[in-house]
């Protein structure tokens, strides 16, 4: 019998957590040719998060956690879940519910007809303001022309079914600077695309803040494009171009034609604009030097506070 791990990354969802685990109990119970396991990164939860899936465990032999030691973000507590999932194939799933469990079953069965990452995309986002709507648009697009060789899907999320292989795939990339988003289509494999209208989070407070959502969305670009570094060097070409145009118009003016140069202005406006694009040029550099610090201190992306795993698992072991 064929084993599918279901990852729920979690972080303070005590108000969600029991109709999440009941809609999935629903899922394993009405899918009996497949053996299921529930595989839960707790990331650093302050409330009853863990107690609750502590509890759910010393039932119901399908559930395993993995809770780390302090709150990673959501992107380390995914590979942290992908460490210790044991199934063929692993759906990763938020805890909120936005995303319907109901909709694995289409997932596994693409997964039966040979493809190894089936993703849904979302038809419509209940629940989110127009200007996030927009963000995430632009963003998709701006990520389209800045990574061509990439092809990363307009409207998905971390919301997908992985084949084992691709599971072992991204288990190899252990950068700290992790989007995953980029990293499922980085790895190639045979993919499709569903459809789904997505709910409005069924409980709790939504953790991804507008400020999270940039700091990640900053990272996907760095970690996939070099085209911020391109774009400096074109406009320092095109501003050391239009310096030197300017200072022949300027010599042209004042020996051919006689006029006066006007100095004061001209040149202060010059310094302001050479100043900010030597300034935008440096934090683009500094942004991925930065980055190259982090990665070569080689640092463990996660520590363990505690984990169990699912007995269905250690049978299957």
């Amino acid at each position: 019998m064929k084993k599918i791990s279901i990852l729920i990354p979690a972080y303070n969802e005590e108000d969600v957590l029991e109709q999440l685990y009941h809609r999935l109990g629903k899922l394993a119970n009405d899918n009996k040719n497949y053996e299921f396991e529930f595989m839960f990164a707790d990331d650093g939860s302050t409330d009853k998060t863990l107690d609750m899936i502590k509890e759910y465990a010393e039932t119901d032999d399908r559930i395993g956690y993995v809770s780390l030691s302090r709150n990673f973000g959501k992107e380390t507590g995914m590979i942290a879940g992908l460490d210790h999932v044991t199934g063929d194939a692993t759906v990763i799933i938020d805890a909120d519910l936005q995303d319907p469990p109901e909709l694995i079953p289409e997932m596994i069965k693409y997964w039966e007809e040979g493809y190894d990452d089936v993703y849904a995309k979302r038809n419509t986002r209940e629940g989110e303001t127009w200007f996030k709507l927009f963000t995430a648009k632009s963003y998709y697009w701006l990520m389209g022309k800045m990574t061509p060789l990439i092809n990363i899907p307009k409207n998905t999320g971390d919301f997908r079914l992985l084949d084992k292989r691709c599971v072992e795939a991204i288990k190899q990339l252990r950068e700290s600077e992790r989007y995953t988003k980029g990293m499922y289509s980085w790895i190639g494999f045979k993919k499709k695309e569903i459809t789904y209208d997505r709910d409005p989070r069924a409980a709790g407070e939504i953790k991804q803040n507008y400020k999270k959502l940039f700091n990640l969305a900053f990272d996907g670009i760095t970690s996939f494009s070099t085209t911020p570094l391109r774009i400096s060097t074109f406009m320092g070409v095109l501003v050391s171009l239009s310096a030197f145009l300017y200072l022949v118009f300027v010599i042209v003016k004042a020996v051919i034609m006689g006029s006066q140069v006007a100095g004061y202005p001209s040149t202060i406006a010059i310094m302001l604009f050479l100043g900010g694009v030597q300034l935008l040029s440096l934090g683009i550099i500094g942004e991925y030097i930065g980055r190259i610090f982090k990665e070569v201190k080689q640092r463990p992306l996660y520590f363990i506070e505690e984990s169990h795993i699912a007995k269905s698992s250690k049978k299957a072991r």
